[in-house]
């Protein structure tokens, strides 16, 4: 894994926070605890997946990136932005294409 693919999932992760912002998806408030207690994947169960973006998946990666640790082979979230986010009619298509760099990111840097 070279460094800038580090970088790029660096970059990445904070376009999707900002993205996420920029949309009105990302809270000031976390969860309540029991809500982070899902084996469900995505944690469709307990949270809504713009939740679990910003209370699990990116904290995750992001630590993932500064420790330069290995990556989980399959990331694939990208199908459940598709899912999440259709009712942003239209607006969700920046929010995709960082998904789906961040899946090929993180499926290439897996290998």
């Amino acid at each position: 894994m070279s460094q800038a693919d580090w970088q790029a999932l660096s970059e990445s992760l904070a376009e999707l926070e900002r993205l996420m912002r920029e949309l009105a998806l990302w809270s000031e408030q976390a969860p309540q605890p029991q809500r982070m207690n899902s084996r469900a994947p995505f944690f469709v169960d307990t949270l809504a997946f713009e939740e679990w973006l910003q209370w699990v998946f990116i904290p995750r990666m992001r630590v993932i990136a500064e420790q330069r640790a290995g990556l989980p082979p399959g990331c694939n979230v990208t199908p459940m932005g598709e899912e999440a986010f259709i009712h942003l009619a239209g607006r969700q298509q920046a929010l995709l294409t960082v998904l789906a760099r961040i899946d090929r990111l993180a499926t290439r840097m897996a290998d």
